[in-house]
């Protein structure tokens, strides 16, 4: 009776789980919706960022996500592009000595996380993302105290390092 009753459990939490799944479901924006349609569909962005006569509303994968979004909304208020940023492309298309950290949010948006390292003088900007959709990686943004950008530097996730180095 026991396993049954565990087995009922584990079907319940199976199922409330996908339907928190149902908007994965749901045809993605498309060009030429309306700012408001693109918001009311993904909710409200960490951050809008202007680019030009455009600005660009940034959905950051969370603390443990390993994908970030950007939907690019035009001067006339209509969804342009809608695209996936936290891409090695796209983390190799910065160019050291010469962006800024405003240059970098509008490539990749915002960070994991923020930390200034004590060895080295610069603060960074922390992206842990599914590099070629397989690996789990971390890529580091480095600036210097005038916010260039000194160093890109990719390497493992340490949020899914397991600490056994047995295997």
């Amino acid at each position: 009776m026991q396993h049954r009753s565990l087995l009922t459990m584990v079907t319940l939490l199976c199922l409330l789980g996908l339907g928190g799944c149902a908007t994965w479901f749901k045809p993605p924006v498309t060009p030429g919706e309306p700012e408001q349609s693109v918001i009311a569909r993904l909710g409200q962005p960490a951050v809008s960022i202007p680019d030009g006569n455009t600005h660009l509303l940034n959905y950051p994968g969370g603390s443990f996500g390993q994908y970030a979004y950007m939907a690019r909304i035009g001067p006339d208020g209509l969804l342009i592009s809608y695209t996936q940023v936290w891409t090695l492309q796209n983390f190799q298309a910065i160019k050291i000595g010469q962006d800024s950290k405003d240059d970098v949010l509008r490539r990749v948006g915002l960070p994991t996380e923020v930390k200034r390292y004590a060895r080295i003088p610069y603060e960074a900007w922390n992206y842990g993302f599914k590099e070629s959709g397989v690996w789990n990686s971390q890529m580091s943004v480095y600036f210097d105290d005038q916010g260039i950008v000194n160093n890109v530097q990719g390497g493992p996730d340490p949020r899914f390092e397991n600490g056994d180095r047995r295997f």
